[in-house]
């Protein structure tokens, strides 16, 4: 199995980013991407997508993510069009907390790509055809961009990309979903919440409440597809937040504990200590 990395196709190490229309009239290798996500839309035609060792159908419209954990790769394409565009996940982490606080955009670009991974044979997006021509016109606008790189391109490739998370993670939400992409919903919206509240005190009642699931399933997707619990997810959403402050700002520990979400400074440096390995006080030092 080949290892793709991201400058094969750019080598401008100030914008890692890559956008092409793909046509596919013989099979492709099965591959996996070493240090870059990558966005397919599927614009005409079909073929079997081959993800790790298993085989699905994808056709026009359908619309998936897959990082760099991920093996994958095409077979029997038929007049199979699609554009790729290839980018490095940390471009969406500086997006902003919008972006966390969306359910379309944690089901699509987060947690389908990290199932992906263990359930193959996972449900991809389908567009209908008026949104599917509406992402058309965008690609087709950020490929002439991308080809002219006249003055601003990369500004303008930033905001027209960002744009087209937004629409496409809108139209995740307003699709109907079956098995897996069900379970997807329900814990997209868990974590979009504590995104958006993991400073204050929430209950996993409150939680569930908010994804409209039992606490026990709460429990059970988050176990499925994160090997982990609400608690720690919420937990370890605390500790980063309480990271950035000890790196940005000379505020005292206990401060920092409070704005973080923590009512006990023992308890958060207890905590901290015991996820990095660093007492908070050190980590600021060493940082």
């Amino acid at each position: 199995m080949r290892s793709v990395h991201l400058n094969w196709f750019t080598t401008d190490e100030q914008f890692k980013f890559f956008i092409q229309y793909g046509g596919h009239e013989e099979d492709m290798y099965v591959h996996h991407h070493v240090d870059f996500s990558e966005l397919v839309i599927v614009l005409h035609g079909h073929a079997t997508h081959i993800v790790n060792t298993e085989e699905s159908f994808i056709k026009k419209g359908d619309v998936f993510v897959i990082n760099g954990t991920t093996s994958h790769g095409y077979k029997d394409p038929h007049e199979f069009r699609i554009c790729n565009i290839m980018y490095k996940p940390e471009m969406l982490e500086l997006a902003g907390p919008e972006f966390k606080r969306s359910n379309g955009y944690q089901a699509l670009f987060v947690l389908e790509p990290y199932y992906r991974n263990i359930n193959h044979a996972l449900s991809k997006m389908s567009l209908p055809i008026s949104s599917l021509e509406y992402v058309s016109s965008v690609v087709d606008f950020m490929i002439e961009e991308y080809a002219n790189k006249l003055q601003g391109y990369q500004t303008i490739l930033r905001s027209r990309f960002m744009e087209l998370v937004v629409q496409l993670s809108r139209q995740y939400e307003k699709q109907e979903r079956h098995g897996a992409q069900i379970h997807l919903m329900h814990l997209a919206k868990a974590i979009s919440f504590m995104e958006d509240n993991y400073l204050q005190p929430i209950s996993r009642e409150e939680i569930a409440a908010k994804s409209n699931i039992s606490v026990r399933h709460l429990n059970r997707i988050f176990q499925s597809y994160y090997q982990t619990t609400p608690f720690a997810y919420l937990l370890q959403l605390r500790l980063e937040h309480a990271c950035r402050l000890l790196k940005t700002t000379s505020l005292p520990i206990s401060d920092i504990s409070y704005q973080s979400g923590f009512n006990d400074s023992n308890y958060f440096t207890r905590q901290f200590s015991k996820v990095y390995g660093l007492s908070p006080k050190v980590y600021r030092k060493r940082r």
